[in-house]
């Protein structure tokens, strides 16, 4: 069964090829973004262990999943079970455009106009991505998967239809 993880910068296009990935294998889907964090405002991180225990409960409970996120500490802690890796590796530019045209995430904010009033930050924290140095980092993000010694693939473009596929059909620029 596939155990795949999906990760890059936020915007990247994560939950895009996460959920097409598991329509199209059957796989369950885990979004990190929806464990990693303490309700309220601002928004703050739930301490590690309690989103690992979350996350071996979720693997617990399915044979083949599909789990994404930007947290490289979060990933780390089920690069043993996963047998497939996907790294998205995208131009900070692209991820910010997608950024900007993303649809509402209902599991994420309670309106599009929450969404939205928390858009000149997330491009903010993109945009960061080459230079910062934390769990969310392409630093990170590298690291975790120059790690892993599955099958894994690094995409540096954002065409969906392309990296939505695995195996030796996928037509995306790949690199180790």
């Amino acid at each position: 069964m596939k155990r795949v993880l999906i990760f890059g910068n936020s915007g990247s296009g994560k939950s895009t090829l996460a959920r097409a990935r598991c329509e199209s294998d059957g796989l369950a889907h885990l979004d990190l973004d929806v464990l990693a964090w303490e309700p309220g405002t601002p928004p703050r991180r739930k301490a590690l262990p309690a989103s690992t225990a979350a996350m071996d409960e979720f693997t617990r409970r399915h044979d083949g999943w599909v789990i994404e996120g930007c947290y490289a500490d979060l990933l780390a802690h089920v690069i043993p079970l996963a047998n497939e890796m996907i790294f998205l590796d995208l131009p900070v530019e692209d991820c910010i455009r997608n950024a900007r045209g993303r649809p509402w995430e209902p599991h994420k904010y309670a309106s599009k106009a929450a969404q939205d009033a928390n858009l000149d930050m997330l491009v903010d924290w993109i945009a960061a991505y080459t230079e910062r140095d934390d769990t969310f980092s392409r630093h990170a993000h590298q690291a975790l998967f120059e790690q892993f010694n599955g099958d894994k693939k690094k995409y540096t473009d954002n065409h969906h239809d392309k990296y939505a596929k695995s195996g030796p059909d996928a037509q995306a620029r790949q690199s180790d």
